[in-house]
């Protein structure tokens, strides 16, 4: 364990330059003084760590300071591989590919069934059930688009049914649960935005290159932009008995509460939208919105028109 702390320090030092003590001893769940031990113990072994002083001081490496690519083990190749092709079940690429074959080749032949049986030890995958040649061919305009620099257009839908037409600095694509997005920076709007794959047609690479902005893509800003408390809504849920696993799978087993009635309690916020109120719907009747009341009107007015829809029409 103290090994791979050591190394941990080593690669979070290299990609991110100084940090403060007590943030690294907070990252590994050991004390300060384990840490101080550990700068010690790394620079012992000729690694050359730098304390610096003052309010802007830390621990940091001599600049220019690479680790040997030699380091890296059976194990994190075997997470490298699995990761790769995971990504690769829904966004193929030829290069990400070639990749896999160069890491199985640097495992000696002694031990390449085990690190074949390894990288197969469990499979994340991301690929749609349906029309996959659609998505491909979006992800392989907009990967070009960022791998050029180049702006990509296309016709978009929003969630509440408008269409209309964007070009936009491709930046970063971004897997969210099962869904693709793009996070651009979008000319019409003047701001990054994101933008859910299916609901974009006709994507094409625009003329136009741009120059990447600095944004911070660690802190995940189009998180941040969903989760904004003045984009949310409180909501109130009760959920019967025969549904309480499915409320557990989206809200976890600690926000679904019994009501003591036979019935559970679920209090979320989402942004209000159409989405919101189909993923509400979803449950049937088995879930009833306590609160707002203007939710539970607007969800019994869709409710009055989807019994209309199937109402059988009147003999002439």
């Amino acid at each position: 364990m103290k090994l791979e702390r050591l190394l941990a320090i080593v690669v979070l030092l290299i990609n991110r330059g100084r940090l403060q003590a007590k943030d690294l001893a907070d990252m590994f769940e050991v004390s300060i003084r384990t840490i101080y031990r550990d700068i010690d113990t790394l620079g012992q072994a000729g690694i050359p760590v730098v304390t610096y002083q003052g309010a802007s001081g830390g621990i940091g490496l001599a600049e220019g300071y690479r680790l040997d690519r030699n380091l890296l083990t059976d194990k994190d190749l075997v997470s490298i591989v699995t990761a790769l092709r995971s990504i690769s079940t829904s966004h193929t690429n030829t290069a990400r590919e070639l990749l896999v074959e160069k890491l199985s080749s640097i495992v000696p032949e002694a031990r390449n069934e085990d690190f074949q049986a390894s990288t197969h030890r469990f499979i994340v995958d991301y690929s749609t059930w349906t029309h996959p040649e659609a998505l491909q061919q979006k992800l392989k305009v907009i990967d070009q688009g960022i791998d050029q620099l180049q702006c990509v257009h296309f016709a978009y839908c929003s969630a509440e049914g408008a269409q209309t037409y964007r070009t936009v600095e491709p930046h970063t694509l971004v897997l969210k649960r099962h869904a693709w997005y793009l996070y651009a920076f979008c000319h019409e709007r003047n701001e990054f935005r994101m933008f859910k794959l299916v609901r974009m047609k006709e994507v094409t690479l625009d003329s136009q290159h741009f120059e990447r902005k600095a944004v911070n893509l660690q802190d995940r800003p189009w998180q941040q932009e969903w989760s904004r408390p003045d984009n949310q809504t409180g909501i109130t849920l009760k959920f019967q008995a025969r549904v309480r696993h499915l409320a557990e799978e989206w809200f976890g087993i600690e926000n679904v509460l019994p009501d003591g009635n036979g019935c559970y309690i679920s209090q979320v916020a989402f942004p209000e939208d159409n989405w919101l109120y189909g993923f509400i719907l979803g449950f049937g009747a088995d879930v009833e919105v306590l609160e707002p009341l203007h939710i539970r009107d607007n969800l019994c007015r869709i409710a009055e028109q989807i019994v209309q829809n199937y109402k059988p029409s009147a003999q002439t």
